[in-house]
């Protein structure tokens, strides 16, 4: 959380906003990666990529 922390500061300090959807999309893809390794939906994820 510190990271996140971090990373909003910059982009409120820089007024990169911009740059939040970008950041926004990579973390749900990175979430769905993760769930779709553990998880018995893993077939049906992987058919969407």
């Amino acid at each position: 959380m510190r990271t996140l922390k971090q990373i909003w500061g910059f982009l409120n300090e820089r007024k990169l906003w911009w740059l939040s959807p970008i950041i926004i999309v990579l973390l749900l893809l990175g979430g769905l990666l993760v769930f779709s390794e553990t998880s018995a939906l893993a077939p049906f994820i992987y058919t969407l990529f």
